[in-house]
């Protein structure tokens, strides 16, 4: 059985981090304070120093970030609503390995590898498996606090034009927003393993959401490509993939049964969401943040 994960410390944090200061998160929790419509009282110092961590120290940048990042975890109800392991979500994570990598990348950075487990489309369900991710993610993070860099990898080597074929453009457009956008992480690099020859089809389906910054990091391996341990080191990987990390099915039991433990952890997340109703200046809605234009985060290039 799976422990009850524990929040990293952070007075540890600012061991980690000699350039985040206690004041600097005390400054930001009084502004925070000034805003009514933000979930602050459910906020720890530690979720602060993440959210300044993300933007570089920049105060003003992690206000913003701050905001989008809690609105769109009201608003994208598909990723972060009804965060429980339900029949739809045990069989998202039968269907798709999500796995962060123990070792780091060659970097330092931290990594998270997916790859299809069933090559049946039928079952392939996108937007639960987007929950899935984000639902393994927050817990990894909760229990680490900041990264210096975090690299996504997906490895599409069971991939097929049907799976494609289930991508719909709303999950997608989403998906992107959020991790351009608000994700609390210094992104450097997304890896696509393996890709099929339909690799220029699922490109042209993700570009028109996907800005210079973003495009400038993304990774495409071909089939048995070596090049990829340049960048993150192969005893990282699940064994099936050639590396000393466990197989793919003890991860994802292991997963599943995380997520179980854990779900006190999740119904206290839940009530991390803004009250629209109390937004100075009046709602937000999905269509107004679309409509944002530039960029509050600055994606990591290496």
């Amino acid at each position: 059985m799976p422990d009850i994960l524990k929040q990293f410390p952070v007075e540890k944090e600012y061991e980690k981090n000699k350039d985040i200061k206690a004041e600097d998160i005390k400054k930001l929790r009084e502004w925070l304070n000034t805003q009514p419509h933000l979930p602050g009282e459910h906020l720890s110092d530690l979720d602060l120093a993440i959210v300044f961590h993300c933007c570089d120290n920049s105060s003003e940048v992690s206000k913003q970030v701050l905001d989008l990042h809690y609105t769109l975890r009201t608003l994208f109800t598909t990723f972060f609503k009804d965060r429980i392991v339900d029949l739809k979500l045990e069989n998202a994570l039968y269907n798709v390995l999500i796995a962060p990598l123990p070792t780091p990348t060659v970097q330092g950075y931290r990594a998270m590898y997916l790859r299809l487990l069933d090559p049946d489309s039928r079952n392939f369900n996108f937007p639960v498996t987007v929950k899935a991710m984000m639902m393994v993610f927050d817990l990894w993070q909760y229990q680490e606090g900041t990264w210096p860099g975090f690299v996504l990898m997906i490895d599409m080597d069971q991939t097929t034009l049907g799976h494609v074929a289930k991508l719909d453009l709303m999950s997608i457009k989403q998906v992107l927003y959020f991790l351009q956008e608000a994700m609390l992480i210094r992104l450097k690099g997304l890896h696509f393993l393996n890709a099929p020859y339909f690799m220029d089809k699922v490109m042209m389906l993700i570009k028109p959401f996907i800005k210079k910054a973003l495009m400038d990091i993304i990774h495409i391996h071909q089939p048995n490509s070596e090049e990829l341990y340049q960048y993150v080191p192969k005893k990282a990987f699940p064994k099936e993939e050639g590396g000393q990390h466990k197989d793919h099915v003890t991860i994802r039991d292991e997963t599943i049964e995380l997520l179980k433990t854990n779900t006190q952890f999740f119904k206290e997340e839940s009530l991390r969401r803004v009250n629209e109703a109390v937004r100075p200046g009046g709602k937000k809605t999905v269509e107004d943040l679309f409509g944002i234009q530039g960029s509050f985060k600055k994606l990591d290039i290496d």
